[in-house]
C-alpha cells in the first residue's frame, strides 16, 4: 500500500482519463499506451476531466491495488499534456499533488541526497 513502502517511480497520466476503468481497463492503458510495465512496482496516477477525482494503480507482488481518492471542495493541480502522454514525478511531488499543491514547488527545501554519518 501507498505508505508501506517507499515509492520508486510515480507516472501520471496527462490528459483526462475515463475513471469507469478498472484494473484492467487502466493496466492496460499503463501497457499499450504508455508502454510501460503495469507489475513494475512503480504507481501509475490517472485523473478525471474535472480534476476533483484520482485513481493510482500499483503492483504488490501477487496482486493489483487500486487507490481511489475524491476531493469533495476543490481540484488536484493536475499538470497540462497531452492525453496519451505521461510524466514522471518523484515521491515527494507526489505527495505534494495528493495534498492539492503544484508539483512545482518554487519556495520548496532542496532535497538532501548526502548525509553526515557521525
Amino acid at each position: 500500500m501507498l505508505n508501506q513502502h517507499h515509492i520508486n517511480k510515480v507516472y501520471l497520466a496527462l490528459g483526462p482519463t475515463d475513471l469507469r476503468k478498472s484494473i484492467n481497463g487502466l493496466s492496460l492503458i499503463v501497457q499499450e499506451s504508455f508502454k510501460l510495465n503495469p507489475f513494475s512496482h512503480d504507481l501509475f496516477v490517472f485523473c478525471n476531466r474535472k480534476q476533483d477525482k484520482l485513481k493510482i494503480l500499483e503492483w504488490d507482488n501477487d496482486g493489483f491495488w487500486l487507490h481511489y481518492k475524491r476531493l469533495e471542495k476543490s481540484r488536484f493541480r493536475w499538470p497540462d499534456g497531452t492525453t496519451g502522454s505521461t510524466v514522471m514525478i518523484d515521491e515527494r511531488q507526489f505527495r505534494w499533488l495528493l495534498d492539492g499543491l503544484s508539483i512545482h514547488q518554487k519556495g520548496a527545501h532542496s532535497a538532501v541526497k548526502e548525509r553526515i554519518i557521525i
